[in-house]
Protein backbone atom coordinates (compact mmCIF):
# COMPACT_ATOMS: atom_id res chain seq x y z
CA UNK A 1 0.00 0.00 0.00
CA UNK A 2 1.11 3.44 -1.30
CA UNK A 3 0.14 7.13 -0.73
CA UNK A 4 -2.25 7.56 -3.56
CA UNK A 5 -3.52 4.24 -3.88
CA UNK A 6 -7.38 4.10 -4.43
CA UNK A 7 -9.81 1.42 -3.29
CA UNK A 8 -12.18 0.15 -5.25
CA UNK A 9 -16.02 1.33 -4.83
CA UNK A 10 -18.59 0.51 -2.62
CA UNK A 11 -22.25 0.77 -3.76
CA UNK A 12 -24.80 1.11 -0.99
CA UNK A 13 -28.39 1.15 -2.18
CA UNK A 14 -29.81 3.35 0.79
CA UNK A 15 -33.06 1.54 1.69
CA UNK A 16 -35.52 2.85 4.34
CA UNK A 17 -35.09 -0.27 6.05
CA UNK A 18 -31.71 0.91 6.11
CA UNK A 19 -31.92 4.00 7.39
CA UNK A 20 -34.51 2.88 10.28
CA UNK A 21 -32.29 -0.05 11.41
CA UNK A 22 -29.40 2.39 11.81
CA UNK A 23 -31.02 4.86 13.62
CA UNK A 24 -32.71 2.16 16.12
CA UNK A 25 -29.39 0.16 16.31
CA UNK A 26 -27.63 3.22 17.50
CA UNK A 27 -30.19 4.20 19.70
CA UNK A 28 -31.43 8.11 17.81
CA UNK A 29 -35.20 7.67 17.86
CA UNK A 30 -35.23 10.90 16.12
CA UNK A 31 -38.43 11.48 14.12
CA UNK A 32 -36.56 12.18 11.12
CA UNK A 33 -34.94 9.12 10.68
CA UNK A 34 -37.99 6.86 11.36
CA UNK A 35 -41.26 8.77 10.37
CA UNK A 36 -41.53 10.13 7.29
CA UNK A 37 -44.99 12.33 7.60
CA UNK A 38 -43.25 14.27 10.48
CA UNK A 39 -39.81 14.21 8.36
CA UNK A 40 -41.72 16.16 5.74
CA UNK A 41 -43.26 17.92 8.24
CA UNK A 42 -40.14 19.39 9.60
CA UNK A 43 -39.07 20.44 5.71
CA UNK A 44 -37.39 17.14 4.49
CA UNK A 45 -38.65 15.10 1.38
CA UNK A 46 -38.33 12.01 3.18
CA UNK A 47 -36.50 10.31 6.33
CA UNK A 48 -32.67 10.72 5.97
CA UNK A 49 -30.03 8.30 7.56
CA UNK A 50 -28.30 9.18 10.64
CA UNK A 51 -24.46 10.32 11.07
CA UNK A 52 -23.32 7.34 13.22
CA UNK A 53 -25.21 4.63 10.32
CA UNK A 54 -22.76 6.15 7.88
CA UNK A 55 -20.31 5.86 10.36
CA UNK A 56 -20.34 2.65 10.58
CA UNK A 57 -20.62 2.57 7.18
CA UNK A 58 -17.41 4.03 6.33
CA UNK A 59 -15.76 2.08 8.67
CA UNK A 60 -17.43 -1.09 6.70
CA UNK A 61 -15.63 -0.21 3.84
CA UNK A 62 -12.28 0.53 5.24
CA UNK A 63 -12.18 -2.99 7.07
CA UNK A 64 -13.97 -4.40 4.20
CA UNK A 65 -10.51 -3.13 2.07
CA UNK A 66 -7.78 -3.62 4.37
CA UNK A 67 -9.66 -7.13 6.59
CA UNK A 68 -10.84 -7.90 10.04
CA UNK A 69 -7.56 -7.23 11.91
CA UNK A 70 -7.65 -3.64 10.85
CA UNK A 71 -7.78 -1.05 13.72
CA UNK A 72 -9.75 1.97 13.03
CA UNK A 73 -7.90 4.65 15.01
CA UNK A 74 -9.90 7.62 13.63
CA UNK A 75 -12.69 8.36 11.78
CA UNK A 76 -13.09 12.27 11.16
CA UNK A 77 -15.98 12.43 9.02
CA UNK A 78 -18.57 15.63 7.64
CA UNK A 79 -22.10 15.19 6.50
CA UNK A 80 -22.95 17.21 3.72
CA UNK A 81 -26.28 16.08 1.14
CA UNK A 82 -28.67 13.62 2.96
CA UNK A 83 -29.07 9.75 2.15
CA UNK A 84 -32.41 9.02 1.34
CA UNK A 85 -34.37 5.77 0.92
CA UNK A 86 -34.16 4.84 -2.61
CA UNK A 87 -30.63 6.56 -3.69
CA UNK A 88 -27.52 5.02 -3.71
CA UNK A 89 -24.17 5.93 -1.82
CA UNK A 90 -20.76 5.20 -3.56
CA UNK A 91 -17.71 4.81 -1.25
CA UNK A 92 -14.30 5.80 -2.66
CA UNK A 93 -11.25 6.55 -0.83
CA UNK A 94 -7.88 7.30 -1.74
CA UNK A 95 -4.38 6.37 0.58
CA UNK A 96 -2.94 9.76 2.17
CA UNK A 97 -0.76 8.55 3.79
CA UNK A 98 1.04 5.41 5.17
CA UNK A 99 4.13 5.17 7.94
CA UNK A 100 4.85 1.68 9.33
CA UNK A 101 1.63 0.06 10.19
CA UNK A 102 -0.25 3.09 10.17
CA UNK A 103 -2.17 4.60 7.00
CA UNK A 104 -5.18 7.62 6.80
CA UNK A 105 -7.46 7.30 4.11
CA UNK A 106 -9.69 10.32 2.74
CA UNK A 107 -13.07 8.99 2.25
CA UNK A 108 -15.94 10.32 -0.11
CA UNK A 109 -19.58 8.89 -0.36
CA UNK A 110 -21.57 10.54 -3.21
CA UNK A 111 -25.34 10.37 -3.54
CA UNK A 112 -27.30 11.32 -6.53
CA UNK A 113 -27.57 15.00 -4.77
CA UNK A 114 -24.05 15.09 -3.97
CA UNK A 115 -21.74 14.23 -1.53
CA UNK A 116 -23.20 12.75 1.73
CA UNK A 117 -19.69 12.62 3.91
CA UNK A 118 -16.18 13.34 3.35
CA UNK A 119 -13.51 13.13 6.19
CA UNK A 120 -10.61 10.51 6.83
CA UNK A 121 -9.73 7.15 8.35
CA UNK A 122 -6.54 6.40 10.55
CA UNK A 123 -6.14 2.78 10.66
CA UNK A 124 -3.65 0.26 11.77
CA UNK A 125 -3.01 -2.63 10.02
CA UNK A 126 -2.69 -5.89 11.22
CA UNK A 127 -3.36 -5.07 14.13
CA UNK A 128 -0.39 -3.66 15.50
CA UNK A 129 0.14 -0.97 17.86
Amino acid sequence: MRAGDELPPLRIPITRTLIVAGAIASRDYQDVHHDPELARQKGSPDVFMNILTTNGLVGRYITDHFGPRTVLKKVAIRLGAPNYPGDTMVLTGTVESVEGTTATVRIVGANGIGNHVTGTVTLSLGGAE
